[in-house]
């Protein structure tokens, strides 16, 4: 006859909290195994079982930590009714009764006390040892911890891919999504989103997911309420928070018993109003959790504090929750803690100094060789839909520089050094000439010639043209020749510009009016009016010529 009563240790032992939990066992996989023979009696069958544990103690609640498949063959079984609501006051997740050698059958009483607590009980055959049960969900666990280590392995490798790539942040966030099948999304302190990867939850999810970032944000006001939608300002709210960072190497199926006020969704800690030692008292300003978690309906939420003085929240919303899903989210998180911090390098107080000497009077070519070594690059860019400054400062990573302006619809990059600017996906480029210090600001223009011409003939990257036969005219009789040339329409910028983008681009009215982004018939009539004010024939290609060459030099 098997041995009902003796003691059977859990797979993971309570007393070795450094090791690492292990991922829960559905119910369901323990009583799907044949050679069990277990039933369910009554009770849901939707539980996790966190480790296995045999008592015939008449009161087992001293001895359970929470989450057990508590096993018993009824020896000391006095009060079914007590048992039950015991076990369920110390978190056991079911109870598993073997029917020898005490009782032939299940009692009926503790069949009635289980269906009223709704707590799952288990029929133990005779022929299967309460060893053997402990010993299928050691393994179930260990093949869960298998699936895990796999899944974040592989997520890790992504994530890994994708922040090399030439625009890190979105690629990242794609990877996110795809990898814990949901929506990841980077908020800026104010609760807009700035950047957005997968299918978007509902709108009830979204505003809590707001409100999670309002939780979790070092610049968060605890008395400050709003909108909570992402891509508004978020609001406060009720959800768990955590204190460690997911960095550290947290897990959604972490071993901890659920309701045992130790662990919350995803393996987080919820929010204590008790005071921590060491913690602020209260009436002091707060230190906000580095993640929290709350859930609606079937749809998980979680927002991430990232590292630095940004203040930006990565807030993520999956509707499953698989074992690992907190520890990738704790790889992306650290990603785009480097990805979005400032560019702080060991020349940064240099290039800082540079800058406010040029400001107080400084001329560029004295402050120049504190920015970098020349000679120096001008690049302009562009993307669908206004570049913000998280794609400007990848685009400028991506180019090797620092040295990034995003205020406008254009970004602009200056490059130190004679480096060969090549394509980047997404972007269309316009790059000057190498230029001196005191030729910078006729290489931004040229730059940004460049890239005029870039959208015109669609193509991803244009370089400035080389001076040819223009050097060997002296630049100051040039210039005074173009400034005589053009003086009928000089006044007029409009006229000027829409002149030179015409003939860059050998007379192409579409192209033209593309480049400009005015209709083509615009275009007409300013060349028109171009050419009576100038009164010359602009069909003639000596004219074109001189016109083109006159250009260069205004």
């Amino acid at each position: 006859m098997p041995d009902r009563t003796a003691h059977t240790p859990a797979p993971l032992a309570p007393s070795a909290p450094s090791a690492p939990p292990a991922p829960p066992v559905p119910l369901t996989a323990l009583l799907a195994r044949e050679d069990l023979g277990l039933r369910l009696v009554t009770g849901p069958e939707d539980v996790d079982i966190q480790w296995v544990h045999t008592s015939e103690m008449a009161d087992p609640y001293p001895y359970l930590l929470g989450g057990e498949l508590l096993l018993t063959a009824g020896v000391l079984l006095e009060d079914p009714e007590m048992y039950a609501a015991r076990v369920v006051e110390a978190g056991g997740a079911a109870i598993g009764f073997g029917v020898a050698p005490v009782y032939d059958t299940v009692p009926d009483a503790l069949v009635a006390a289980c269906e009223r607590h709704r707590l799952p009980l288990i029929e133990v055959p005779p022929q299967t040892p309460f060893t053997a049960i402990a010993r299928a969900v050691w393994r179930l666990m260990a093949q869960a911890r298998l699936r895990e280590v796999r899944r974040v392995s592989e997520a890790q490798q992504g994530l890994a891919v994708a922040a090399a790539r030439p625009d890190p942040v979105p690629a990242v966030l794609h990877q996110l999504a795809s990898r814990l099948g949901g929506w990841a999304v980077l908020l800026a302190p104010d609760g807009s989103a700035l950047q957005m990867a997968g299918r978007a939850p509902s709108r009830e999810a979204r505003e809590a997911l707001g409100r999670l970032a309002r939780v979790v944000s070092p610049e968060a006001d605890d008395e400050e309420e709003g909108a909570g939608d992402p891509g508004s300002r978020a609001g406060a709210g009720q959800p768990e928070a955590g204190g460690p960072s997911p960095a550290a190497g947290g897990s959604a199926g972490d071993g901890r018993p659920p309701g045992d006020g130790r662990s919350g969704p995803d393996g987080l800690s919820p929010a204590d109003t008790r005071t921590e030692p060491g913690a602020p008292a209260a009436g002091t300003a707060r230190r906000p959790p580095s993640s929290a978690t709350d859930s609606v309906g079937d749809t998980h939420l979680a927002a991430y504090a990232l590292g630095g003085a940004e203040g930006l929240v990565l807030g993520v919303a999956a509707e499953g929750r698989e074992s690992g899903g907190h520890t990738i989210a704790g790889v992306a998180v650290v990603l785009l803690s480097l990805l979005t911090a400032p560019h702080q390098g060991t020349g940064a107080t240099g290039r800082a100094a540079a800058l406010v000497r040029l400001l107080l009077g400084a001329a560029p070519a004295e402050v120049a060789p504190a920015l970098g070594h020349g000679p120096w690059t001008v690049v302009h860019g562009t993307r669908p839909g206004q570049p913000d400054r998280i794609a400007a400062s990848a685009l400028g990573a991506a180019l090797g520089s620092a040295l990034v302006d995003a205020d406008g619809e254009t970004v602009r990059i200056l490059l130190s050094g004679d480096r060969r600017i090549e394509p980047q996906p997404g972007w269309t480029l316009g790059v000057s000439a190498p230029a001196g210090p005191a030729d910078l600001a006729a290489a931004d223009t040229a730059a940004a010639r460049a890239l005029r011409r870039a959208e015109a003939t669609r193509v991803p990257l244009a370089r400035q043209r080389d001076a040819g036969l223009g050097e060997l005219i002296a630049p100051d009789e040039a210039a005074t020749h173009a400034r005589t040339l053009l003086a009928p329409v000089a006044d007029s910028p409009a006229l000027t510009e829409t002149l030179r983008v015409w003939l860059s681009l050998h007379g192409s009215w579409d192209r033209t009016a593309v480049a400009l982004g005015v209709h083509r018939n615009t275009v007409r009539q300013r060349i028109a009016r171009c050419a009576m004010l100038l009164g010359v024939d602009l069909d003639d290609a000596d004219v074109r010529m001189e016109l083109w060459f006159a250009l260069r030099y205004v």
